[in-house]
């Protein structure tokens, strides 16, 4: 099998799974919507400050991935197992810590300016996806073990079925029925706690009986802590994790700053952002692959062939893009009255639609570099890449754009604002990463 065929392959299972993660927050977001708008803004808010948390954590544990890769790649089938045993304890320090987080948000709401009657639904709705967040990384560190040793398919299944039981929950949660009172956005919630835990016993039972683990030696008694390779877990996976922080952290004020606008805003920013995050699956689910084939090739001392995976796997990135951000400015009307029925939030999500699909083009090339660049430990350099220009430059610049004026160009008072700057923030950063991404790739021997 090619190496292009084998990452489209790879990546296709995962990109299943990941359009049912994204499922929840389009069902989420649906169901809100119909409850009513006020529902669908502060479920913008809560999922802008719950994102943020859990990407960031998320992408100290899937930092791991290059790690089991190449144990995997130079056949140390066995050192996969003690390296998960070890990755326990980073885990329950990441779950620690975004509990505590979500369970505090009110000093955040109160710096950015969130409407006091907003508040109270965002709260209530974080204090239950807390609950959630355990089960919620846990089982990412069962995904990046499945990602590393090629066998995704597991993990797809599960996220195709968790979205089958997400959907009657949601809907029933929030709206009330058969004995169970409307409980409003915090349904929602509600509905994502019981899935997670469901979902973690389900992978927890295929690591115990399917023989595909065995050679991994997974289940044996847990070491004490490790210390020095908790240590160098830590130097790989807290900068990836920083520098999704700061991207995902620049998305997510945009739309605590976009929610003083009032509602109509802070609605047609939560459509375009919902779609946005939609396509980010694709490239994603390629980088993911991508870096596990380069993250195998090096393992098996053969780094021409891990160049070749790059690009591949950029080649294939790029094609992608091209086609989700057609579709986006061809579809943008039909695609924004699918959210909402009030012509006020559909002719300002058509309008951010356009804007968006430029942001995906660069969203989509940055990711797939950042994937690559940790294969070869390189981690700081992206981080402050993402740190001037994702927040220096794009959410700086969008809100003195949007609020105070910029230059020559008037205050906008509008997500417009938010939306321009950050594109073209985004679009600067991933010709930088991309510049990066292919002087290292060339120079590894």
């Amino acid at each position: 099998m090619s190496e292009r065929r084998t990452i489209a392959r790879h990546a296709g299972t995962v990109f299943a799974g990941q359009l049912a993660v994204m499922g929840f927050s389009i069902t989420d977001a649906v169901v809100a919507g119909r409850y009513d708008e006020r529902a669908l803004a502060a479920l913008s808010v809560s999922s802008a400050i719950f994102v943020s948390v859990y990407i960031s954590l998320m992408g100290i544990l899937q930092a791991l991935l290059p790690i089991w890769a190449e144990s995997h790649g130079a056949g140390r089938r066995a050192e996969v197992g003690a390296s998960l045993r070890q990755a326990l304890y980073l885990c329950g320090m990441t779950i620690v810590l975004g509990m505590v987080i979500l369970w505090a948000p009110g000093p955040l709401l109160r710096w950015t300016d969130v409407p006091p009657d907003m508040r109270n639904d965002v709260e209530n709705y974080l204090g239950v996806l807390a609950f959630a967040l355990a089960p919620a990384l846990l089982f990412r560190l069962f995904s990046t073990l499945n990602q590393s040793i090629g066998q995704p398919q597991f993990v797809t299944w599960l996220q195709l079925g968790s979205l089958l039981l997400k959907l009657p929950l949601s809907i029933w949660f929030t709206f009330g029925g058969a004995g169970v009172p409307a409980m409003g956005l915090v349904g929602c919630g509600w509905a994502t706690f019981a899935v997670n835990w469901i979902v973690l016993a389900a992978a927890i039972w295929l690591l115990r009986t399917q023989p595909v683990y065995a050679e991994y030696r997974l289940w044996r008694r847990i070491e004490a802590p490790d210390w020095r390779q908790i240590g160098r877990f830590a130097r790989l996976g807290v900068p990836g994790g920083l520098s999704i922080l700061v991207e995902v952290t620049s998305f997510t004020l945009m739309a605590l700053f976009i929610a003083r606008l009032g509602t109509t805003a802070t609605a047609a920013h939560q459509i375009a952002a919902n779609l946005t995050a939609v396509g980010y699956m694709l490239p994603l689910s390629l980088s993911i692959a991508t870096s596990a084939r380069v993250s195998f090739w090096l393992g098996a001392a053969s780094p021409a062939q891990a160049r070749h995976a790059f690009r591949c796997g950029f080649e294939l990135v790029a094609a992608c893009a091209l086609l989700y951000a057609a579709g986006l400015v061809a579809l943008r009307g039909p695609l924004a009255g699918m959210y909402s029925d009030n012509p006020a939030v559909i002719s300002s999500a058509v309008g951010l639609l356009l804007v968006a699909a430029l942001y995906h083009l660069a969203d989509a090339i940055q990711v797939l570099c950042v994937f690559v660049l940790r294969c070869y430990r390189v981690t700081v350099l992206p981080l402050v890449l993402y740190s001037t220009m994702l927040w220096g430059v794009g959410l700086g610049g969008s809100y003195l754009l949007a609020y105070h004026g910029l230059g020559p160009w008037q205050a906008m008072r509008s997500p417009m604002a938010f939306w321009v700057m950050s594109g073209v923030a985004l679009a600067i950063t991933a010709l930088l990463i991309l510049a990066l991404a292919r002087r290292t790739v060339k120079r590894a021997r």
